[in-house]
């Protein structure tokens, strides 16, 4: 089995609900439901938080023991050293990954504290994103073994 947290950050629990024209219209929950059906080799562990803090806490509580981690901090992309800093204080690989491309909005939303410390960053293709960063993180598994 390959090992994967997916860490996401504030208002990313009112996906399906939030603006939807720019976020889509299906939850997380049920996303992650497909995303588990499309890679069974993969043993997924999810995170979600508001605080800024908790999600410092999840980097570093996974970030010794994982084959991979998906990082969507939404807002806190833009604003947190502290997520950069705990993201290069880790082993597992990091990805991260945005719904919407952030590039082709407001221009606070082009600054990164983490994509210089993550392995990639995948931006503007929805929730698709995320099964194209677990994909990466297969393929790598497959060519280590």
């Amino acid at each position: 089995m390959i090992n994967i947290t997916i860490i996401n950050g504030p208002n990313l629990n009112l996906l399906g609900k939030r603006e939807p024209g720019v976020y889509g219209n299906e939850s997380f929950d049920d996303f992650l439901v497909q995303l588990k059906q499309a890679f069974p080799q993969v043993n997924f562990t999810y995170f979600q938080s508001n605080v800024e803090g908790e999600l410092v806490n999840a980097i570093q509580q996974y970030g010794f023991n994982q084959d991979g981690m998906i990082l969507n901090p939404a807002a806190y992309t833009h604003t947190s050293v502290a997520i950069g800093d705990a993201i290069a204080s880790i082993q597992t690989p990091v990805i991260e990954v945005h719904i919407s491309n952030v590039h082709a909005r407001e221009d606070f939303r082009k600054i990164s504290h983490v994509s210089a410390k993550a392995v990639g960053s995948i931006v503007g293709l929805g929730l698709r994103g995320y099964h194209l960063a677990t994909a990466w993180f297969v393929d790598q598994a497959a060519s280590q073994s």
